[in-house]
């Protein structure tokens, strides 16, 4: 993959915002200077919350795990924060892309099994005593789907108002996997597949329902 096809151009209604999937370099540019290299994409228009989004007041109870998930999110967990870890620094975004994208030539998981390795992760990485956000995450949740033969359908996109990044696991008709409502919010601008086919995925799903 060359350089330029590992920069996505996102463009929102007024700015665009390019993020490169080698360095995890961000940057927020107007309009009027949209560079001509890299994939584009073009973020869907979200309601305008001017910053807020509502929040459930109560938290979800725990959701069950079967016990072999558990204790199979163990390495995946272990396996992600050495890639995490070991390695520069400026490689850090990259190196964890890659490992989420590891599992892209086995069969998609089923909703159950993406439902069951997000849980076990989210089990599992409790006891991490370090930054475990979005993309730490969904990586392990991607490598224990591949642990068991199946692919996880990995996810990275852009939301508007205010521009924000996240990363989470769908299942195979899109939808996605023990995130909250909000999650809606975001346009995928990466996949296993390469930057940008999910949003043309999307939009193909959406005049089929």
């Amino acid at each position: 993959m060359s350089n330029a096809s590992r920069r996505v151009v996102a463009l929102t209604p007024h700015a665009c915002v390019i993020i490169d999937y080698d360095t995890g370099r961000t940057e927020l540019r107007p309009l009027s200077g949209q560079p001509s290299r890299g994939t584009v994409v073009h973020v869907e228009p979200a309601v305008r919350t001017w910053g807020t989004t509502d929040a459930p007041a109560i938290l979800p109870g725990w959701a069950p795990v079967p016990l072999r998930w558990r204790l199979a999110a163990l390495p995946a967990v272990l396996l992600t924060t050495v890639v995490r870890t070991c390695g520069l620094r400026r490689r850090r975004f990259r190196r964890l892309v890659r490992l989420a994208c590891c599992g892209r030539y086995f069969a998609p998981a089923t909703a159950r099994q993406a439902h069951y390795a997000v849980r076990a992760i989210r089990w599992a990485s409790r006891a991490i005593p370090a930054r475990w956000a979005c993309l730490e995450q969904s990586a392990a949740a991607a490598v224990l789907l591949s642990l068991a033969g199946r692919r996880g359908e990995w996810r990275h996109g852009v939301a508007t108002d205010p521009v924000r990044l996240h990363a989470w696991l769908v299942d195979r008709y899109g939808r996605p996997v023990e995130e909250p409502p909000d999650t809606s919010l975001y346009t995928p601008a990466h996949t296993p597949d390469g930057p940008g086919p999910a949003l043309r995925d999307r939009r193909e799903r959406h005049r089929r329902e």
